[in-house]
């Protein structure tokens, strides 16, 4: 693909502080234990799935458990600030909610997600919920693929 069909998206990891503003405003009371969590996902440039949350908040507070990972994405997918994904791998991975739309490309040897934005895509999918009748309210673009061998 040239870079004028698709351009991969900039990174666009929300900081620490919007991520714990959502999760207030949602009505989640914020624990330490929490925060450590939001952080490690608010600063997360992949989609980890909960073992890798878990490792990575472990990392700064040896304390929490996986259960407590478990529930505390749990309780953020409720709120709306995170999006759950699954990408044919047999496990749940998670990113923040964005406010910016954006579609995945999966490499199915290595589990690499890349994000990127494509508005002949946009335009395209609009274009066919028309011609179907319909007006488009939401979408979620996922492509599965093998890096092309160079020779």
């Amino acid at each position: 693909m040239s870079n004028k069909d698709t351009e991969q998206k900039q990174s666009t990891s929300e900081s620490v502080g919007d991520f714990e503003s959502k999760a207030q405003e949602a009505g989640m009371r914020m624990t330490e234990q929490r925060r450590v969590i939001a952080r490690v996902l608010a600063e997360s440039d992949d989609h980890p799935d909960v073992e890798e949350v878990h490792r990575r908040a472990s990392e700064q507070d040896s304390g929490i458990s996986i259960a407590t990972v478990y529930r505390t994405v749990r309780l953020f997918e409720e709120a709306g600030i995170l999006t759950r994904h699954e990408f044919g791998d047999g496990r749940a991975r998670y990113e923040p909610v964005s406010e910016g739309h954006h579609d995945h490309l999966i490499d199915i040897q290595s589990g690499q997600v890349i994000e990127f934005i494509n508005e002949e895509i946009e335009r395209l999918q609009q274009e066919i919920a028309e011609r179907l009748g319909y007006r488009l309210v939401d979408h979620r673009l996922e492509l599965y693929g093998v890096p092309i061998k160079k020779s």
